[in-house]
């Protein structure tokens, strides 16, 4: 690192650019080998790993399943470190080579639906739950839906990046990424104090699809101790969000799926019966 670096005209990769994931980033896209997607026995079939972005579709379809609606799913594991999104079967759900993908097998042909907020949206519309019909309401869930898919990245690709996965530690950019991960937590925080949740009174997909990534930092449980150099008590109205939702029993399950780290009580590698999160989580079958 130097202070005196001038971009090329033309970049160009010069070997890994470090960090955690440098294996699997590459500047080109699509199929890197062949291997199909597996499928299941239930309409709906998910392709994840339980980063927030995937935890948003597990918690949606364990929520549905606990509203009484027809929603069972087969959730297998892609292992994103492993390169498991660069298959063809993979590419073809989602051409983005991102998780979450789905596959909804109960129309023909079947319908790919790729980016966790595009999914949300599909169950939410297919079933009829979770997104307020008052056009009001429905509005502001779907304001609070985008907003979190253009947040986002600045919270996790930059602000997580930078503090808890780049090779070297660089000042510039952790404050520049702090101060808007601080920004958007105010933003919340406020917002949160004269609403319940995200869409005012009702439970929506915009609870749904922030609580991974802003309630799960504000509790410790993201980017090791970035709750503390967030001093995230200072946002009690996020935290007290984040309670309530926690403890919801769909929540606790939705995001066990795919997991695979952390206590093995907790992780539930694959996901395609109700009964495995009793039979089937790693504590019981150790590692496969």
């Amino acid at each position: 690192m130097t202070d005196d670096y001038t971009p090329p005209k033309v970049w160009s990769q010069k070997g890994q650019n470090g960090g955690q994931f440098a294996s699997i980033n590459k500047p080109t896209a699509g199929a890197q080998f062949d291997r199909d997607l597996p499928v299941g026995r239930h309409p709906l079939q998910l392709y994840s790993l339980a980063t927030p972005n995937g935890q948003k579709v597990t918690i949606m379809l364990e929520e549905l399943l606990e509203a009484g609606h027809d929603a069972e799913y087969d959730a297998w594991l892609i292992r994103i470190g492993d390169g498991d999104q660069f298959g063809s079967g993979f590419v073809a759900a989602n051409p983005n080579s991102k998780i979450p993908a789905m596959m909804d097998h109960s129309v023909t042909p079947p319908r790919r639906v790729f980016e966790s907020g595009s999914i949300l949206v599909y169950l939410a519309e297919k079933f009829g739950a979770f997104l307020p019909a008052d056009p009001t309401a429905r509005t502001e869930a779907m304001n609070w839906l985008f907003w979190q898919m253009g947040s986002a990245p600045f919270l996790g690709g930059g602000f997580g990046h930078f503090y808890a996965y780049a090779p070297v530690k660089i000042e510039y950019a952790i404050d520049r990424y702090t101060m808007e991960a601080k920004r958007q937590l105010d933003v919340l925080n406020r917002h949160l104090a004269d609403n319940r949740f995200m869409a005012g009174d009702e439970y929506s997909i915009a609870d749904m699809a922030i609580w991974p990534w802003y309630g799960q930092v504000v509790a410790g449980k993201l980017y090791g101790d970035a709750a503390t150099f967030l001093d995230a008590d200072i946002y009690a109205n996020v935290r007290r969000w984040h309670d309530e939702i926690a403890v919801r029993p769909a929540v606790q399950r939705g995001i066990m799926v795919n997991k695979t780290s952390g206590d093995p009580s907790q992780q539930l590698w694959e996901r395609h019966d109700a009964s495995d999160f009793q039979t089937r989580t790693q504590d019981k079958i150790g590692t496969q």
